[in-house]
């Protein structure tokens, strides 16, 4: 009798073990996350049960075992998780009562990419499963800069794009979809995300060059239209260059003939003065179609101050809260008081200390609200400083290096001739053009700051400044 109860137990047991048993199960192909975003890592078991009893481990395998999260006697233990994950992984209560073990993680990051073990034990039995983690960063949009031009006039154009994990496919292409060779490229790394750059010339006007990046399903692109003005830059800049030589070799002339002249009459300080009046000569035409602008504060930003007498501008007004009908309420920008509609016109001004600034003109019925797209097609001709580069307002916008940086502009207007020219006065180069425009209301003077209100300590401390010294 005693032999038959024996076993009954043992039977009793084995099946009881047996009922227990499970299997953990996972994904069988990696999942992939997205930088920035949270993800969802399964895990289950099979059939289906409580597992809020249980115990419940995740691992970085490929770390040695590290700990990512921990789930035992009914509440999270976590004082062994990777200090990296520490905050970010979440399992659902609920979900445990119906074998769900899957482990939430928030604000993924690059380092995330791994190796993962989820890992549940219960009294009488135990099972994982282990699969990858790939993670994906999506970088900045291609960003499309023009380096310069050939001795033939070649425009060279610079695409890069930065932020990106893993290494992405930069490519350039054609209007047709037809992908470009470029003549350089370059990629760098920087802890865990890529840098891509590639270099192209352009020969032909009128063509349009896509950027694209692309990672997995991911795909950023910007394009630009390599237009006559871009040509005309060049053309404009070398006419400049042959006006210089020009001049350069008048004044070898008149060298000479000092010299010769000077064996006779001895007089140079007579030599000196003429040379320099054929020196001012560009800037002296230029300067012949002054305008006297006047800010006009009425249009000017809430955060911007304009000086009483309209003649200087500056960020920092933290006081002024109420937005009138006519002001700007996003560009911190700021209009003349005198509008033009005929003729030429000049006015100059002072940048030496700013980091970012817009200047050139407007067309009186502007929108002033909101993200403003500044281009021609909108009313706005300008030139504009970032940082380190400079950039015309075509369309797409058009970013240059300026070998020397101006410290005075002057603006050039032709409104019945359709031209809007960007001068460096001090070095007495150009700079940009605009050319073949249609002019068809008013046009005023228009300088801004940027976007950013009261965080540009330059502009807090010394104002653009409108230059009537000349």
């Amino acid at each position: 009798m005693k032999f038959i109860c024996l076993t009954l137990l043992l039977i009793s047991g084995i099946k009881d073990s047996r009922s227990e048993q499970y299997e953990v199960v996972g994904p069988a192909d990696p999942v992939f996350a997205l930088a920035g975003e949270g993800v969802i890592l399964p895990c289950f078991i099979k059939p289906g049960m409580n597992v809020v009893d249980m115990r419940v481990e995740w691992y970085r395998s490929d770390l040695r075992g590290s700990l990512v999260h921990r789930y035992e006697d009914h509440e999270d233990r976590n004082t062994e998780q990777i200090q990296s994950y520490r905050g970010r992984t979440k399992l659902n209560n609920q979900d445990l009562q119906t074998g769900n073990a899957s482990l939430k993680l928030s604000t993924v990051q690059v380092s995330d990419e791994g190796r993962y073990k989820c890992f549940i034990q219960s009294e009488s039995w135990f099972d994982d499963v282990t699969f990858d983690v790939k993670v994906e960063a999506v970088g900045t949009p291609p960003l499309i800069t023009v380096d310069g031009f050939d001795r033939s006039g070649g425009l060279h154009l610079q695409c890069e794009s930065e932020g990106w994990y893993p290494e992405p496919d930069l490519e350039l292409l054609d209007s047709e979809g037809v992908r470009l060779s470029p003549e350089t490229t370059e990629t760098n790394r920087n802890t865990y995300r890529f840098s891509v750059k590639h270099t192209i010339t352009v020969h032909h006007r009128d063509i349009k060059i896509h950027c694209r990046v692309k990672l997995g399903h991911h795909m950023l692109e910007t394009e630009i239209s390599a237009s006559s003005n871009m040509f005309n830059s060049w053309r404009t800049s070398v006419i400049m260059i042959s006006v210089f030589v020009v001049l350069t070799v008048i004044a070898g002339i008149l060298i000479v003939a000092f010299v010769y002249k000077s064996r006779e009459l001895s007089s140079d300080y007579q030599f000196l003065q003429c040379q320099k009046s054929h020196l001012k000569d560009v800037i002296t035409f230029l300067r012949k179609h002054k305008v006297n602008v006047t800010l006009d504060s009425e249009s000017a930003h809430p955060c911007l101050t304009v000086s009483l007498n309209g003649k200087r501008v500056r960020d920092g007004n933290t006081e002024l809260i109420v937005q009138q009908n006519d002001r700007f309420d996003k560009y911190l920008g700021v209009l003349g008081k005198e509008g033009f509609s005929s003729g030429c016109h000049y006015y100059e001004v002072k940048v030496k200390e700013h980091t970012e600034w817009d200047l050139g003109v407007a067309r009186e019925s502007i929108n002033r609200k909101g993200e403003v797209d500044l281009n021609p097609e909108n009313g706005y001709w300008l030139l504009g400083r970032r940082y380190d580069k400079y950039l015309s307002y075509d369309s797409p916008k058009v970013f240059f290096p300026l070998r020397v940086k101006p410290q005075r502009v002057g603006v050039f207007v032709d409104y019945d001739g359709g031209f809007v020219f960007f001068y460096d006065v001090e070095s007495m180069s150009h700079i940009y053009s605009y050319t073949d425009q249609s002019f068809n209301e008013k046009l005023y003077p228009f300088v801004s700051l940027g976007y950013l209100c009261g965080t540009n300590t330059y502009t807090q401390s010394t104002p653009l400044r409108i230059c009537d010294d000349y």
